[in-house]
């Protein structure tokens, strides 16, 4: 991807990662809600990608998926759900 995110995907889960120079991961983990939500329940970024919005990034990916797709996502991380509090311009695609 031109962001640099990668998507892995199963029938019931995903997950959005990118790696560091250093082979350090930062990801932001979900698990599929019938053909229409997700639920993101996991974000880690490690201490080599601190400071430089990497977790932003991975939100905002999802959230550009999941409009996309026509899905909504239920936001059970508490940064997941914190970024949503600051963009109020992702509601259309906030579940709950």
């Amino acid at each position: 991807m031109a962001d640099g995110i990668n998507l892995d995907q199963t029938d019931s889960k995903g997950r959005y990662w990118l790696r560091g120079a250093d082979g350090s991961e930062a990801e932001m983990t979900y698990t599929k809600s019938g053909a229409s939500t997700i639920i993101i329940d996991h974000t880690l970024v490690p201490d080599a990608f601190r400071g430089q919005g990497i977790g932003l990034k991975l939100v905002e990916r999802a959230v550009a998926d999941a409009r996309a797709a026509g899905k909504k996502i239920i936001a059970l991380c508490p940064f997941v759900a914190a970024q949503f509090r600051r963009h109020p311009e992702w509601g259309d695609v906030l579940k709950g």
